[in-house]
């Protein structure tokens, strides 16, 4: 994968958060904690535009009772299920 170089400048207060995480080996080196970081930023957009999605999708076409009653019936065996 081809990749470029960028500059960024953080305050003070986050640079120090970042270099603890390295210093206590959460992340590799700054880049690495900066990578992950925007990693995690795509994949929170890829989860909210799917969410979108599902929701449109609902939307356009809501669900029958039917389909309703048998979706709560199913929470409800599933936290009946659970060891708590």
């Amino acid at each position: 994968m081809a990749t470029e170089q960028i500059a960024v400048r953080l305050p003070t207060e986050q640079l120090e958060v970042l270099d603890d995480l390295v210093g206590r080996g959460v992340y590799a080196t700054r880049a690495a904690a900066v990578r992950a970081g925007i990693e995690a930023l795509i994949e929170l957009d890829r989860r909210r535009r799917d969410d979108r999605s599902i929701v449109d999708g609902y939307q356009r076409t809501p669900p029958t009772d039917a389909e309703t009653a048998a979706a709560i019936a199913s929470l409800r065996d599933a936290i009946a299920e659970e060891p708590w």
